[in-house]
């Protein structure tokens, strides 16, 4: 996909890199400002990004599951008139995540071409992989963030005092829940299914493979005994694990061998992410036929062929039940 070195992009492969043990590790996100409601300093990074209406833009791609977390929590929180979106093409050519001329495609904000062309345009020399999300400062023409899980916090916080109502997807007296299975979530089914497809050795694979179901099985047993992770209100854990079962069926399980079960085999896994998406804004987050094209492109170790099938068919709108 690409990097960047001290604002200057290079074609060459930068992906996160597999150890020798033949597990896959994804590298880190680098710039980490905040917005905040009045422009103090967040947690990590500077201060002086205060929440305001139209004054930030997300870079995003739709297969990304990533980017999927910050899509979803701007239509639960009700931003999308105050935070406009660049959507890049499903695949990435030797510049990265592009964008077309014209449609769809393409970038309304500066008529880019790739991704890459927003990480230079920031004052502070960029170093690192290319990626997205991206949160852009239109007033600053700088870079807030573009790390996922950070952007998804600020976006649920900052802008309360502007924008419509909107139920908290983190609620102080459940904080601690939340991120205890935010980070049970990320290690072992959001990051453990691409453990899992970029894996070079069968132990590192199976490694992976196991983790992810045995995990799988016991978000599947807490939903036995709750309507969403923490509780009766859906939260920042449900939209971070969301993503990855959208993509589950339909991507991950063949693309990247995650196959000892599938989504729709659970009983309460299953009927939830139904629920989830038949969720007022969320199916306008969602693109399936995408997923197939991004995840089935043409790969020497995963797909040398290209060739993209031609199912399943999963009904996504069956009612939950629930």
């Amino acid at each position: 996909m690409g990097h960047m070195i001290e604002g200057k992009y290079d074609t060459a492969d930068d992906v996160s890199a597999t150890m020798a043990s033949g597990e896959w590790e994804r590298s880190r996100s680098v710039v980490r400002n905040w917005i905040t409601h009045d422009g103090k300093p967040g947690p990590t990074g500077e201060g002086g990004f205060a929440a305001e209406a139209g004054r930030y833009h997300l870079f995003v791609a739709w297969n990304c599951p990533w980017a999927h977390r910050t899509l979803l929590t701007r239509a639960f929180k009700k931003l999308e008139k105050l935070i406009s979106i660049s959507v890049a093409l499903p695949n990435r050519t030797d510049q990265g995540w592009v964008f077309d001329k014209t449609g769809e495609f393409s970038e309304p904000l500066y008529g880019l071409s790739a991704v890459h062309e927003i990480y230079s345009r920031d004052r502070q020399p960029y170093t690192g992989r290319l990626t997205v999300p991206v949160l852009w400062d239109k007033q600053q023409q700088r870079m807030v963030s573009n790390e996922s899980a950070d952007i998804i916090r600020m976006l649920n916080s900052a802008f309360v005092d502007i924008a419509p109502a909107s139920a908290d997807l983190c609620p102080a007296e459940k904080l601690s829940k939340i991120d205890e299975w935010n980070g049970q979530i990320y290690k072992t089914i959001n990051n453990g299914v691409y453990r899992a497809g970029f894996a070079s050795t069968q132990k590192a694979y199976e490694r992976a493979a196991f983790e992810l179901f045995d995990n799988l099985d016991q978000v599947d047993e807490q939903l036995s005994k709750t309507r969403f992770l923490v509780g009766d209100k859906i939260s920042e854990a449900d939209i971070r694990l969301f993503p990855t079962l959208a993509r589950f069926d339909v991507a991950y399980h063949y693309a990247f061998k995650c196959n000892l079960r599938r989504l729709m085999d659970y009983q309460y896994l299953w009927p939830y992410a139904r629920q989830i998406y038949q969720t007022k804004g969320v199916a306008e987050t969602v693109r399936f036929d995408i997923y197939k094209k991004g995840y089935f492109s043409k790969s020497e170790k995963r797909n040398p062929l290209g060739i993209i099938p031609i199912g399943p068919t999963i009904d996504w709108l069956e009612p939950h039940g629930r």
